[in-house]
């Protein structure tokens, strides 16, 4: 076999769920949910044609490592990693990633799960001469740039020469189910509307609705979703009650500064009282010594006068 292109696969299992604070029932679970997203990328048979219309080549071959055939569900684990293996001359690896939710971070957490790739590359004894290329791909289900493309592609290049490629062998692809911009084939285009919620409507689509079904009466990922809630629920519960002891005390720390403050100003306001009854300090002088405004003090003499 030739050289081959290496593709990781990184997923968030749960997150878009918990981060928008909807648990998300097992049987609802669609392909753009990244748990579902991973159980149908996890066989072959799928994977392969989805990475074909993503990226418009032909793929002779992928396999998964025998080490990594199970999902990793540690609720530790911030991502599950799932190597393909695609033979077409060249030597790449992928990290293709769902996403549900528009954050201001994301150019960073692709940038991040790039240097992770290469250093487990050099980790495994690469020199960095022997870097594959690194190309993360995140499929969103929305538009983070607003410009209605249905594909935004990033590579190094020069500012002040767009011509001139820095050739470092990294690229960024984000593709975006809610694209309005005729500027992808028609198999990606009818790829991303069924992830998007569409119907399906060729011989692929059709096949990854079965899949998606098939896995929703799977009582295995029903069991091990099941225990993924929980433990993120019990996490949830910790971070309440962290919080809730976190709270109290930064209130208790801000209540007895504000008491304090409110004794303070009320000695001031005694003491300047003192002062004007004694009718022989002016006004200025009350300011300064009280530290309250010459306007306050004035208000305390017509309040005085008053009485």
């Amino acid at each position: 076999m030739g050289s081959i292109r290496r593709t990781y696969m990184t997923q968030n299992n749960f997150n878009n769920s918990i981060e928008t604070g909807i648990i998300k029932k097992y049987e609802d679970l669609t392909i753009s949910d990244d748990f579902m997203f991973g159980i149908i990328m996890r066989q072959a048979k799928y994977c392969k044609p989805f990475l074909e219309t993503v990226l418009d080549i032909k793929i002779k071959h992928i396999e998964y490592p025998k080490v990594q055939e199970v999902i990793n569900l540690d609720v530790k684990a911030k991502s599950i990693r799932l190597d393909v293996y695609v033979d077409d001359g060249e030597n790449t690896v992928y990290n293709i990633e769902m996403q549900n939710i528009s954050k201001p971070d994301q150019p960073k957490r692709m940038r991040y799960y790039q240097d992770l790739i290469d250093l487990d590359l050099i980790d495994k004894g690469q020199s960095y001469k022997e870097l594959k290329n690194n190309i993360i791909i995140f499929v969103c289900t929305f538009d983070p740039f607003k410009l209605g493309r249905h594909y935004y592609s990033f590579e190094n290049i020069c500012v002040e020469d767009h011509g001139l490629r820095l050739n470092d062998g990294t690229k960024k692809i984000i593709l975006n189910t809610k694209g309005i911009i005729d500027d992808i084939t028609i198999n990606l285009k009818t790829l991303l509307d069924f992830i998007d919620g569409s119907a399906p409507l060729d011989s692929f689509t059709r096949e990854l609705s079965d899949a998606v079904e098939d896995a929703r009466h799977s009582k295995k990922w029903r069991v091990q979703y099941m225990n993924l809630q929980l433990a993120y629920l019990d996490k949830l519960d910790e971070g309440k009650e962290i919080g809730e002891k976190i709270g109290k005390e930064i209130g208790e720390k801000i209540g007895k500064e504000i008491g304090e403050k409110i004794g303070r100003e009320n000695t001031q306001k005694e003491n300047a009282k003192r002062m004007i009854a004694a009718k022989k300090i002016p006004l200025e002088d009350i300011s300064f010594y009280t530290g309250l405004a010459l306007t306050e003090v004035e208000t305390l003499k017509k309040e005085l006068s008053a009485q």
